[in-house]
């Protein structure tokens, strides 16, 4: 697939796997995304996960023929865009791997390789032949070994795992072209609407912790002429880079839009009542919102909307004296990403001695969140005219 005369695309979609990483869904399947650039020489940027390694020879050999490739730059080791090393050194065993000091003990360790390696640091250039690739370093987005590629001539970002989103890619992989979220239902007026959730998804799940690091690697490249941005997962942004960057921009700063997320889980349906009637009070009050029930429900989407929105509403019986463990092991994902600048209000159900709510409360100042009330611990079961939830909702919307 030509995405110019001097980039293609050699990628492939997955649309068999179902969990990511072994922990997060994939209800619309991944991409592996991996490109060619085409000057004098042949540089291959990234590979894909090795199951898929015979269609991706083919899909090389469709662009370039019989012509060899000439380097292999590697911009993260994880196994999802590395797997394929070894493949593609059988099948061009003299490519040579362009990357940075960080990597290279990596490709020694998961694939034994420690020949015909050159090391780059930052805002070094390799030069194809009419094609210049810049090496801009981006440690720990998400990985310490992360770097970008910058293609100078064509103003083609090469960003690794950054502004890439969950979801196979139907039709052309461009957005100018119409690329679709494979399995999307809907007909929305523009392709990012559609991979939007999934962004939001990817970045809370996988590299929501790296805030941080995300800034500053958007603050180094922010003088780059960017007219196309080649991810390693998702489409290939060309018409809609503004709102790909606003969005990393805003979530990498923990920046919330107006809106509430209630998370909880129950174990007698008490709180999970307490739970519907916020929801109900959010609907009648036209609050956005997204409500998560952290006991069926794989933690994943939560996350996603804990970053979304700028209120957290967490419900959680108490349990062995403790936060319930389904909300527990919600509430630990979110200090480990390190989440910032929410509000925050906790509800729960206790029977003879509560804690669950004082202990969320403890987690949420920890991290530095506003809490909007003490929180609502009720005994028993809930009844609106025992605890009126408009009195957290109330509290939620006081601004």
């Amino acid at each position: 697939m030509k995405i110019s005369g001097a980039v293609r695309y050699v990628g492939v979609n997955d649309h068999e796997k179902t969990i990511f990483e072994g922990l997060w869904p994939l209800p619309f399947g991944v991409s592996y995304n991996s490109y060619l650039v085409v000057g004098d020489k042949v540089a291959l940027v990234d590979t894909v996960e090795s199951e898929f390694g015979d269609e991706f020879i083919r899909n090389i050999r469709d662009e370039i023929g019989d012509r060899k490739v000439d380097y292999l730059i590697v911009n993260h080791m994880e196994p999802d865009h590395s797997s394929s090393m070894k493949l593609v050194r059988s099948n061009f065993p003299d490519i040579r791997i362009v990357t940075n000091a960080k990597a290279v003990p990596m490709i020694a360790g998961y694939y034994g390789i420690t020949d015909n390696i050159m090391t780059v640091r930052d805002g070094e250039s390799l030069d194809l032949g009419g094609c210049t690739l810049t090496f801009h370093m981006t440690p720990m987005v998400h990985w310490p070994e992360t770097m970008m590629t910058w293609f100078n001539e064509e103003g083609t970002l090469f960003s690794g795992d950054a502004f890439g989103t969950f979801g196979a890619v139907d039709g052309d992989i461009r957005d100018s072209s119409g690329a679709r979220l494979s399995g999307w239902l809907d007909s929305p007026e523009d392709t990012f609407s559609e991979f939007r959730n999934e962004m939001t998804r990817y970045y809370s799940n996988i590299v929501g912790k790296y805030g941080v690091p995300v800034q500053n690697a958007m603050k180094k490249l922010s003088g780059l002429p960017v007219r196309r941005i080649c991810s390693t997962h998702g489409p290939v942004w060309e018409t809609r880079i503004q709102e790909v960057v606003s969005l990393y921009d805003r979530l990498s700063r923990y920046e919330g839009e107006r809106g509430v997320c209630i998370v909880y889980a129950s174990m007698y349906g008490n709180t999970a009542e307490a739970a519907r009637a916020l929801e109900a009070e959010l609907i009648r009050r036209g609050v956005p919102y997204a409500i998560h029930d952290a006991a069926r429900e794989n933690l994943s989407y939560a996350y996603r909307d804990a970053f979304r929105f700028d209120t957290l509403a967490v419900g959680s019986p108490t349990y062995n004296n403790e936060i319930f463990p389904p909300v527990a092991s919600f509430m630990n994902g979110i200090v480990s990403r390190g989440l910032k600048n929410r509000k925050f209000a906790a509800f729960g159900s206790y029977t003879w001695m509560g804690g669950s709510v004082r202990q969320l409360n403890e987690k949420a100042q920890n991290l530095g969140f506003e809490l909007l009330s003490d929180g609502l611990a009720f005994a028993q079961g809930y009844a609106p005219g025992k605890c009126d939830m408009s009195s957290l909702a109330d509290a939620v919307l006081k601004d």
